[in-house]
């Protein structure tokens, strides 16, 4: 047993001195590099350097970090924008108030410009239209843009908005 544990031993330690005694292999850089320690040749360099900080250049390309399909609020019109109701989203009015005038029920509508507007059952918005309007407020059918939705269109209630906020 103890000539077991002696061979081990032996066998681990001759190891270790064996790989201690033979020379690490020659690195030759490769070619058009500098050696190590040698300074950098000047001129151009073909890679990236490590101690420089990434920044993107779009040059008019995507940003590539946005969604592609989107996610369905945008209205498609990214062009100038129409006056008045026509050039507003749905999202972006608030109902002021309904009138009934000529036996119609009309609605004010306050648009993201501040501005009160004064609107009819089918009048159209930049991303839907009314379908019809009620002493509670409008119903509005919107178009979806979503492209994985199998609904295309939805209907958005928007209530009168109180002067205090509410609605």
């Amino acid at each position: 047993m103890r000539t077991v544990f002696f061979v081990v031993v032996a066998v681990v330690i001759g190891s270790a001195v064996v790989s201690a005694q033979t020379p690490a292999p020659k690195v030759t850089p490769a070619p058009g590099t500098p050696a190590q320690g040698a300074a950098p040749a000047s001129g151009p360099t073909t890679g990236p350097t490590p101690a420089e900080g990434y920044t993107y250049q779009p040059d008019g390309r995507r940003d590539p970090f946005l969604n592609l399909l989107g996610t369905g609020s945008e209205p498609q019109n990214t062009g100038k924008r129409n006056e008045g109701p026509a050039g507003m989203t749905v999202a972006e009015i608030s109902v002021r108030g309904v009138l009934e005038s000529r036996g119609a029920l009309i609605a004010m509508v306050e648009g993201p410009d501040k501005k009160t507007y004064v609107v009819h059952t089918g009048d159209k918005f930049l991303d839907g239209a009314i379908r019809s309007i009620t002493p509670q407020g409008l119903v509005i059918v919107q178009e979806v843009n979503d492209p994985l939705s199998l609904v295309k269109q939805r209907e958005v209630p928007k209530p009168v908005r109180q002067a205090d906020g509410r609605g």
